[in-house]
């Protein structure tokens, strides 16, 4: 199976203060893989340095075999990257719809004749990620006006609207109950399907239901990388983070 993330003795370093000390992860295609850690490990860092918003102090950073080390993030999202953030990024002030429209407009698949003359082709767009995302019957309510959980469900279609065959998802289920993590995880597992994600996550019951593999960060470097039995049966994991696990 193809490579479709790679991280190459990824370091970061402000001021004085090193927060990466040589990160190597890869991730295949297709596989969802969860970057686990307690705070202060460097998690967020990671994420903002493979999403384009800060640069590595060295190392590289490869996907869909292009070293994409220095790319802003508007160009990782023409190159087949997308992320959602830990804090819902919404329009609030567009409904639902506009929101996916924008993120569809913005893709990788739509064509300048898309965006001028075929409107109704990023419409019907919008439609089949709304309906995915389970907010069809919700598509003209402004987004300010959503639950917690359906503006969690929207982030996560604007990500899949971009058309981004790897997707970034920063603690998906934070601020959830048991029953909306829970439907978010299938959400997540339906929709996503095909897709390579590389998700943070600070609840392990979603982390151990969800993911195929699993890399544990602990001040700065990987300690742990391997299936979710590898992880809970790691006796350096348990004791740098998970503890023992129910």
């Amino acid at each position: 199976m193809n490579t479709a993330l790679e991280l190459k003795q990824i370091t970061k370093r402000f001021g004085a203060t090193q927060i990466l000390r040589g990160v190597d992860l890869s991730v295949r295609e297709g596989e969802r893989h969860a970057l686990i850690g307690p705070n202060g490990s460097g998690k967020s860092t990671l994420f903002d340095l493979i999403a384009g918003r800060t640069q590595p102090t060295s190392g590289h950073i490869v996907l869909n075999s292009i070293d994409v080390t220095s790319m802003p993030a508007h160009r990782l999202g023409r190159k087949g990257l997308a992320r959602s953030f830990q804090t819902t990024s919404v329009f609030t002030g567009l409904t639902v719809c506009d929101n996916v429209r924008c993120a569809v407009l913005g893709s990788r698949t739509a064509t300048w004749k898309d965006r001028w003359f075929r409107s109704s082709v990023i419409d019907e767009a919008a439609h089949r990620v709304m309906t995915a995302i389970g907010l069809a019957d919700r598509s003209d309510a402004l987004a300010a006006s959503l639950s917690y959980a359906e503006s969690r469900s929207l982030d996560l279609g604007l990500a899949l609207a971009t058309g981004a065959s790897v997707l970034l998802l920063d603690e998906p289920t934070a601020g959830m109950n048991r029953a909306e993590a829970a439907r978010a995880l299938a959400l997540i597992r339906e929709t996503t399907q095909g897709k390579t994600l590389l998700i943070v996550e600070h609840d392990m019951e979603a982390v151990f239901a969800l993911a195929d593999c699993i890399s544990v960060l602990v001040q700065g470097r990987i300690i742990a990388t391997g299936t979710p039995a590898d992880i809970a049966a790691d006796p350096v994991v348990r004791s740098a983070y998970l503890g023992e696990l129910p």
